[in-house]
């Protein structure tokens, strides 16, 4: 299942823990490039998704795009 994962979250997420894209994708055992796509708003599966969001050490909710 394909998931979007909200960028200006997710940017802000990465500011507030001063983390670089290399930084999050080392923390999360994803490549840089996985992260920067997700970061320039490309979906994502959900593994991916609840990776990033372990590596952020936040909650998935608090980074998914909001339904409209």
């Amino acid at each position: 299942m394909s998931v979007r994962i909200d960028r200006v979250k997710l940017i802000a997420e990465m500011a507030r823990k001063n983390l670089t894209a290399e930084r999050l994708a080392e923390r999360a055992g994803l490549s840089r490039g996985t992260v920067t796509g997700t970061r320039s708003g490309k979906s994502c599966s959900s593994d991916t998704a609840d990776k990033l969001a372990a590596g952020l050490g936040v909650k998935l909710e608090d980074i998914l795009e909001s339904e409209v």
